[in-house]
Order: structure tokens, then C-alpha cells, then sequence
């Protein structure tokens, strides 16, 4: 199966925003890269692109606090995804394509075959979620996952509201509205998933699970249909 994967960057990094949180371990990394190897060994085809998380984060609000342009506050962000992007490529080892970062599209056509490709992202206004449905246009990808810290969609936050109801299974259109009524599109804070990338699955006909990433085996678990996430399509 070929499969993109947004992979969040509170995954990767935790979430917290204070300079004195922001070590990262590296045993997280090599936790996701081992479910990877283990997809990758099976003959699944992965592209995964990273969020940036906590560091990303931080960044961004000290650039608020210097009054800075949405523009740099944004590329601070896609910075934050490379330093994740070369940090799981490390851990990935031999199996990860070390050449580049995918970011565009037209790196698809780059790729070293045989490989993991990890990518992250590309320019202001554009978020990882929407690279890695980039990727999966041009790999002509038969799934997205985007692993995340919640257990899948629901109708409002489940985090802030108590009664919230998950949604086995929802239209893309849904997931539209949903964005649009419950979070806001802004520098290292695109909620759920960014808007732009809903409407480019929807065009390309890929569905999209929305799995909690907290477990890395969940993402294995979504390619091979036994996932306990959101199905988009």
C-alpha cells in the first residue's frame, strides 16, 4: 500500500511551548521509526511528513512577542519541520532517503526507491497536513493517516467539552465544517487539520484516518484496517 502520513509534531516533541521544556528524547524517535522499518519491511510504501511541535511553537511566540510578520512566525514553523524531518531520519537509518526533506510535490519524482522519503514543510500559509496531501497526490497514495494526540474526529473538542461525540466515520465535507466552527487556521495552530488539505483530498479521492499517534502501533493498525480512529472519505 502506498500511504502518507502527517505525522504531528507533539508526537515527536511534546507540546509544551516553555524554553525549559523543550528537550526532546530520543527514544520517541525511535519508537515512531520502528513501526515505520516494520511497515516499510512489509513492503507498505511510506511517506511521512512532520509537524514541527513544541519547538515550533516556542518559536513562533517568541516571534509574537518581537511583532513579527505572519510570514516569519510561518517559516519559523516549517523550519521546526526539518529539524524533526532530519531527527527521524536519523533515527530511521539505512532506511530512510537521506538525499532531501521532501517538500513539493515534484520531489516525489526524486524519490530513491526502496526507501522511507520524510519530508516537512515548504513555505508561509502552507502547513505539513497539506504537504503530506501534496505527497499523496503524487505518489498517487492510497491513504493518509494523520497521527495526532486525539483518538480521532469528533463533532467539538474533546478536550474542552466533556460530551463530545467521535465520528467512526464522516465526509469530507463534514470534516470541513467541523474545522470551521472549532478551530482557528494560524501558525502552529491549525487544529484538527488544515482546510486546504481537506479539499485537496477530496479532489484527489483519498481517504484520510484520523488516528491517535500516541501509540505508534496505531498507525500500523490503520493501514491494515483495525485502527480505533475517524475514517474520512
Amino acid at each position: 500500500m502506498k500511504v502518507s502520513i502527517s505525522l504531528g509534531g507533539s508526537l515527536l516533541t511534546g507540546k509544551r511551548t516553555h524554553k525549559e521544556d523543550t528537550t526532546l528524547n530520543p527514544d520517541t524517535y525511535r519508537r515512531y521509526a520502528k513501526t515505520l522499518i516494520d511497515l516499510h519491511l512489509k513492503g507498505h510504501q511510506l511517506m511521512v511528513v512532520c509537524g514541527g511541535g513544541k519547538p515550533a511553537r516556542y518559536f513562533i511566540e517568541l516571534a509574537k512577542e518581537l511583532n513579527s510578520t505572519r510570514d516569519i512566525q510561518d517559516n519559523l514553523g516549517v523550519k521546526a519541520t526539518h529539524v524533526n524531518a532530519l531527527l527521524l531520519m536519523a533515527a530511521l537509518g539505512d532506511h530512510a532517503d537521506t538525499n532531501r526533506i521532501y517538500q513539493r510535490g515534484s520531489d516525489v519524482k526524486l524519490r530513491v526507491p526502496g526507501k522511507i522519503w520524510v519530508g516537512g514543510g515548504y513555505k508561509p500559509k502552507s502547513s505539513h497536513d497539506y504537504r503530506a496531501v501534496i505527497m499523496a497526490r503524487h505518489m498517487e497514495a492510497d491513504l493518509i493517516i494523520k497521527a495526532t494526540d486525539v483518538d480521532g474526529v469528533y463533532e467539538k473538542n474533546p478536550k474542552t467539552h466533556k460530551d463530545a461525540i467521535r465520528l467512526d466515520q464522516l465526509t469530507y465535507d463534514k470534516l470541513v465544517k467541523i474545522i470551521k466552527d472549532n478551530t482557528k487556521q494560524s501558525p502552529g495552530e491549525y487544529g484538527l487539520f488544515d482546510l486546504k488539505a481537506v479539499r485537496l483530498a477530496k479532489r484527489e479521492n483519498i481517504p484520510i484516518i484520523f488516528i491517535d499517534g500516541t501509540d505508534p502501533e496505531e498507525i500500523e493498525r490503520a493501514i491494515e484496517g483495525t485502527h480505533s480512529g475517524s475514517i474520512v472519505k
